[in-house]
């Protein structure tokens, strides 16, 4: 059964940091492209980062300097570190699998607000 578990969300100070986990299971974790969407309120899912199997990554150009995508293939864990969090970073962060087919978590709120 595949399961993507998404942890590490909360309610930050702008200027602060989060860190995000997904930890999955039921495929091989180690050839799938792992991504981190998000989604605010009355806006569409917009990709944040993204790591390959080969650990190249993508960024949004909006978290580009602020947010870091890394993979544990030992742990089957992607993460987002996530720091200078401002308002607008305020959104449910997705996990997602990608190859050949698609798996999504159900997602980790976080807010940045003073």
């Amino acid at each position: 059964q595949v399961q993507l578990v998404e942890s590490g969300g909360g309610l930050v100070q702008p200027g602060g940091s989060l860190r995000l986990s997904c930890v999955v299971s039921g495929f091989t974790f180690r050839v799938y492209v792992m991504s981190w969407y998000r989604q605010a309120p009355g806006k569409e899912r917009e990709l944040v980062a993204a790591i390959t199997a080969g650990d190249t990554t993508n960024y949004a150009d909006s978290v580009k300097g602020r947010f870091t995508i890394s993979r544990d293939n030992t742990k089957n864990t992607v993460y987002l570190q996530m720091n200078s969090l401002k308002p607008e970073d305020t959104a449910v962060y997705y996990c997602n699998a990608h190859w050949i087919v698609d798996h999504w978590g159900q997602g980790t709120q976080v807010t940045v607000s003073s």
